[in-house]
């Protein structure tokens, strides 16, 4: 190499590491008067997977959200704020629920939507807590969520203690049930569910005549349904999701078994109707929460969701609030650090789409009611709703 091509060597070499430097002094520096901030929030649900359709559901809620709160323009710690949603894909899985919420941590999100299900927001929440950054779940119904006392748990939606015990009760008191046989799918969120379901039949006086077990990828249940098909029960509960239930009833009027089946908010969604089919006509399921029209925000959410993204499922409306709850929080506190915001989540009082949002000292959501939805005409009609503890609180 010449001097003359050493030297116009130099200059290209300085010129880039000049370059270099002004990028990452743009990239570290605050934002100039005027600009905006970006802060992420995180969402994790299935977004691929049998259990897909429901994770988007919880993607969209949270996203009409943010967007609804970035076209109105906000500032919090004197700075203009754009909020982006990162979503990740945990599968429904717990182990890759771990390495998601790792990944969220290390992009230095400021919260958390999600997980969706309660076998994949239990191990997270471990992560979220040692980072202290704030989670809150639009879906997860597990009791074991928010007891294990991690500050940093939160959730909009009511428990599966008080679901079960309105699931349980339903079936004996006002399906007639005297023999019921339980199925769940080994999750925590079905087996949750199906033990305080088991509680609450004996409770009221019923008998369990058996207890099988799935999983969560099954799709064959015609073993399970022959040895329940035996014991003559009339009422079969599945706790588990749609995807499994959907072929269970199928397999159920193949199998010519009489009992009727009840199942808990992983079956009340548009999607076990379509792939039940004719076998959905009669099937009863519960959703925590009160129906879409009826809640204070629900028929306008319902116009605004379905204009962008279509069919609801079912936690769409609950994600919508709790990104909501937790911009709130952020508000309150006038900054978008966890450890400044996250005693404010606790103080939150938000008009959700839902009804009110506000939460106790373990993070559960205060206001709480049971929906009892029947497989009518091809639709979820309502039934009944219970209030907190079980008591009807209006009916259909």
């Amino acid at each position: 190499m010449d001097a003359r091509s050493q030297l116009k060597f130099a200059g290209l070499a300085l010129a880039a590491l000049l370059g270099l430097a002004a990028c990452e002094q743009k990239e570290g520096a605050a934002p100039a008067a005027g600009a905006e901030m970006i802060v992420k929030i995180g969402l994790v649900a299935p977004l691929t997977g049998p259990q897909a359709h429901l994770g988007r559901d919880n993607d969209n809620g949270a996203r009409l959200a943010l967007d609804e709160i970035n076209a109105r323009g906000i500032v919090i710690g004197g700075k203009k704020i754009r909020f982006e949603l990162v979503s990740e894909d945990d599968q429904a899985d717990p182990k890759t629920a771990t390495i998601v919420a790792q990944k969220l941590v290390d992009a230095h999100v400021k919260g958390v939507i999600g997980h969706l299900n309660s076998g994949t927001s239990i191990p997270a929440s471990k992560i979220y807590h040692d980072a202290g950054i704030p989670q809150i779940s639009p879906s997860a119904t597990a009791v074991k969520y928010t007891a294990q006392g991690f500050k940093t748990a939160f959730r909009v939606m009511t428990n599966d203690r008080q679901q079960g015990k309105v699931l349980g009760r339903f079936a004996v008191r006002k399906m007639g049930a005297r023999r019921v046989a339980i199925i769940d799918d080994r999750t925590a969120y079905g087996q949750g569910l199906a033990d305080e379901v088991e509680r609450a039949v004996r409770a009221a006086g019923g008998e369990v005549v058996a207890r099988e077990y799935t999983t969560d990828r099954a799709s064959d249940f015609l073993a399970i349904l022959t040895a329940i098909k035996a014991k003559n029960p009339d009422v079969i509960f599945y706790g588990g999701m749609d995807p499994q239930a959907a072929p269970m009833v199928k397999q159920m009027q193949t199998l010519g078994v009489k009992a009727r089946f009840l199942g808990g908010d992983g079956v009340m969604t548009a999607n076990f109707l379509k792939n039940a089919g004719k076998s959905a006509a009669g099937v009863t399921a519960s959703s925590p929460g009160l129906p879409l029209d009826v809640m204070p925000g629900g028929k306008a959410f319902r116009e605004k969701f379905t204009a962008k993204y279509g069919q609801i499922q079912t936690y769409a409306p609950y994600a919508y609030d709790a990104a909501m709850a937790m911009v709130e929080a952020m508000k309150r506190a006038d900054s978008v650090e966890p450890a400044r915001y996250l005693p404010e989540i606790g103080r939150v009082r938000l008009n959700g789409v839902t009804g009110p949002v506000s939460f106790d000292a373990k993070g559960d959501v205060r206001a709480a009611a049971i929906t009892i939805y029947r497989v009518r005409d091809a639709r979820w009609d309502v039934l009944e709703t219970a209030a907190r503890g079980g008591r009807p609180a209006a009916k259909k």
